[in-house]
């Protein structure tokens, strides 16, 4: 019975270690059928992540190129737009230009309907517009020496009445301004930027203001083409006259 026994738990011993073997086999074959699986994942991995690499490299080429040549159109675009500024700053003179070439052809037509109207040939126009230009050259010239004579005998008249009431003043162009642009305060007497082309003649007295006051009076002692000389008088100087003050009448 002992011996039987003891076969019994020969046995169950032999059972009990089989079946751990195969549990343990079957841990092993799992164990190695996951770090199979995990290395062929892995390796997946690294083959997708090599291609995702490759293609974000080509990817960043392709972007490259783009912004060249985006680039490159932008840079175009702008020398496009800027010949097109250009053609239509041209087109907009020659628009102009063909307006006022219109204008001309219109004015010459009208002219040369007028003209036909007074049934003149070319040539008798010619001879009309040589005496017209003759005639307005010798009105100029009578319109000059008129000038001429009016001032002349303005200043003989100036000169008469200097001798006939030496202490009246002369009457000047009315609105007559000008300004002193020297002064003499030894001798009192002032230089003026305005002379006989503007109409100033011996004798007349102008104001001298500063800033809306009135600083003295003057009276034209010599008068140039373009500047005259005047002194100061006494009885109207309320101040030092000085350059840069405006004369006026």
């Amino acid at each position: 019975m002992l011996r039987i026994s003891l076969i019994i738990a020969i046995v169950a011993s032999l059972a009990a270690a089989g079946l751990n073997f195969y549990q343990v086999r079957q841990v092993m074959l799992d164990t190695m059928n996951d770090r199979d699986a995990e290395r062929s994942a892995k390796e997946q991995a690294l083959t997708e992540l090599s291609q995702t690499k490759s293609t974000l490299a080509k990817t960043e080429e392709e972007l490259g190129t783009t912004k060249t040549k985006l680039a490159s159109t932008e840079s175009e675009l702008k020398s496009k737009s800027a010949a097109l500024a250009s053609k239509e700053q041209e087109a907009a003179q020659l628009s102009a230009q063909l307006a006022q070439t219109k204008n001309e052809r219109d004015t010459a037509h009208q002219k040369l309907t007028q003209w036909e109207l007074l049934r003149l040939s070319p040539e008798q126009v010619k001879a009309v517009i040589a005496e017209l230009k003759t005639t307005k050259e010798e009105r100029d010239a009578v319109q000059g020496e008129n000038k001429l004579l009016s001032k002349k005998n303005q200043q003989l008249e100036n000169k008469l009445a200097s001798l006939l009431n030496p202490e009246e003043a002369v009457a000047l162009p009315e609105g007559l301004k000008g300004n002193i642009i020297a002064v003499d305060p030894k001798y009192d007497f002032v230089v003026l930027d305005i002379g006989e082309e503007k109409g100033v003649l011996e004798r007349g007295e102008m104001l001298v203001n500063r800033n809306g006051k009135l600083v003295g009076k003057i009276r034209i002692a010599a008068v140039l083409p373009g500047q005259s000389i005047a002194n100061v008088l006494p009885e109207w100087k309320r101040d030092d006259v000085i350059e840069g003050d405006q004369v006026l009448y």
